[in-house]
């Protein structure tokens, strides 16, 4: 009997304060304790389905767990499309969502008069 597949991807800031003692350590620091705690809020659902946490920081790292789910499923679609470079095609789409967030973000980041001003 085959056991469904749930994921849940999260985006954390790699320069948030509560990341920043662990970041300069160690490589998806943040991505790793983000994923950390998505497994110990959900891990009821653990029980009855194949749950993984897919955790992106907004510099780029990537949870190891996540790399691993992304890279299968980028398998499993090259092998329906027949597409060697649908992995490549997953990363690129997900880092150009990051790209855009972080763009959202930043513009926000402004006050109404300095938009006005430019």
């Amino acid at each position: 009997m085959s056991t469904a597949v749930t994921f849940d991807i999260i985006v954390v800031d790699s320069l948030a304060s509560s990341y920043l003692p662990s970041t300069p350590a160690m490589g998806a620091a943040a991505a790793e304790l983000a994923a950390d705690r998505k497994l110990a809020k959900y891990n009821v659902l653990a029980q009855s389905y194949h749950f993984v946490h897919v955790a992106f920081e907004t510099l780029g790292p990537i949870n190891s767990s996540g790399h691993v789910f992304i890279a299968e499923l980028g398998r499993c679609l090259a092998r329906t499309t027949g597409d060697k470079r649908e992995t490549s095609y997953l990363y690129q789409r997900f880092s150009i969502t990051i790209q855009r967030f972080n763009a959202v973000v930043f513009y926000g980041s402004f006050k109404q008069q300095d938009l006005d001003e430019s």
